[in-house]
């Protein structure tokens, strides 16, 4: 088992399994589906992510670099959380960008019973060390432990 530390952008606690992009991740792509389709396992709609396209997302401990694409990441990620579709937790390896931000932080102040941990600045290490399927731990301060 292997601990990174992180800064806490939304609290929580959560173990889930690992699904890693070493890509962006372009929300509006990424959860179309699920919000506009009825996609309830969020399978990942991007085909210009190699490591994510196709698999599903639900419940996920999403690691990932950041966030790209357009200006309604934010609100995706809201309405994920508002539809139940979210990932698990999202782990980030750089900081955090601002939309991404706001819709995790609008989602746990929002929305009673949702729990979508976020947590950022965790290295480049902690993306090369961590593989799809490996289990994932969510600590309340930012210590995500990797086994």
């Amino acid at each position: 088992m292997k601990e990174f530390k992180g800064r806490v952008v939304t609290p929580g606690t959560v173990t889930a399994p690992a699904l890693v992009s070493h890509g962006g991740l372009n929300t509006l792509a990424s959860f179309q589906k699920a919000l506009q389709f009825g996609d309830k396992k969020a399978t990942c709609g991007d085909q210009n992510n190699p490591d994510l396209f196709g698999k599903e997302m639900l419940g996920t401990a999403l690691c990932l670099p950041q966030t790209i694409g357009s200006t309604t990441g934010g609100l995706v990620l809201y309405c994920a959380c508002a539809m139940g579709r979210q990932p698990a937790c999202m782990l980030f390896s750089k900081p955090i960008d601002s939309l991404a931000a706001a819709g995790s932080i609008l989602a746990s102040v929002w929305l009673d019973g949702i729990s979508m941990p976020v947590v950022d600045s965790l290295g480049e290490e902690f993306l090369e060390y961590v593989k799809d399927g490996m289990t994932i731990h969510v600590k309340d301060d930012g210590v995500i432990c990797v086994e």
